[in-house]
């Protein structure tokens, strides 16, 4: 126990805390060199690799969240004992994919597809984040609780987290109306700061989720996400740069001011 994270009682945990850290994190190097998980603006992005089966963009996202949050659900069920920070864990990933699905049906319009292929790599990612976080923190419980207490922390940073990613979600939402497929430069918010706050804030609200568990699977875990986001967004504002003469350079991709 250091620096108040929980390590795991066992190799196997320690091991797959690290691979965990590693695939995740591949994903976002793998995206700077232009091999893109196919949805959104990077769809038609690897002009190498024809895709051969597609879903609509809508039907793809519900693809991607509703099997992780079902796991969220079934975790009450499944496991209704433990202590009120597994109680938390369970609350925290079910509202974070609840949220992503109410986004999908009420906020985001689509007008385009997703790649199958994509779909399913998402789909199971989130589908193995969520259950894994939930079944490595039971094997974790045995353990004595860490020294230094980061779950109250982590609701504050999780609810921020959330909140801004919703905010910035529904700027997105008015750029665009119902059916039309045309880019804008997204104005508003931190948007006036960095071109993905949206990402930022989902790096909050994981982090809230992985100091609310405070083990070693989780922070691994959601650095690993953070990686990928981070590396998405920087692909993400090379790619206005390159479609929009007036985007203001002084945007970052990610963090204000720095990167």
């Amino acid at each position: 126990m250091a620096l108040g994270i929980v390590f795991p009682p066992s190799l196997a945990l320690t091991a797959a805390s690290v691979l965990a850290l590693i695939s995740v994190s591949i994903l976002g190097f793998l995206e700077i060199r232009g091999i893109h998980l196919k949805y959104s603006k990077f769809f038609n992005a690897s002009s190498s690799s024809s895709i051969s089966s597609k879903v609509p963009s809508r039907v793809g996202m519900f693809l991607l969240y509703t099997p992780a949050f079902l796991v969220g659900v079934a975790s009450f069920w499944l496991f209704p004992d433990g202590d009120l920070r597994f109680l938390l864990l369970k609350s925290a990933i079910t509202i974070h994919f609840f949220k992503r699905i109410f986004e999908v049906g009420f906020i985001h319009k689509y007008s385009g597809d997703m790649a199958l292929d994509s779909t399913i790599i998402i789909s199971v990612s989130y589908f193995f984040l969520s259950l894994s976080l939930i079944y490595t923190h039971i094997l974790n419980q045995q353990l004595p609780e860490p020294s230094i207490d980061l779950k109250y922390p982590g609701i504050v940073l999780f609810l921020i987290g959330i909140g801004g990613n919703f905010y910035h979600h529904c700027l997105l939402s008015k750029l665009r109306a119902e059916g039309g497929k045309d880019y804008k430069i997204p104005k508003g918010g931190l948007f006036e700061l960095v071109i993905c706050p949206h990402y930022l804030f989902e790096i909050l609200g994981l982090m809230g989720i992985s100091l609310i568990s405070q083990t070693l699977y989780s922070f691994s875990v959601i650095l690993g996400s953070a990686v990928y986001l981070v590396c998405r967004s920087y692909v993400t504002r090379r790619w206005y740069l390159s479609k929009f003469e007036d985007f203001p350079k002084k945007t970052r991709a990610i963090i204000p001011y720095v990167f």
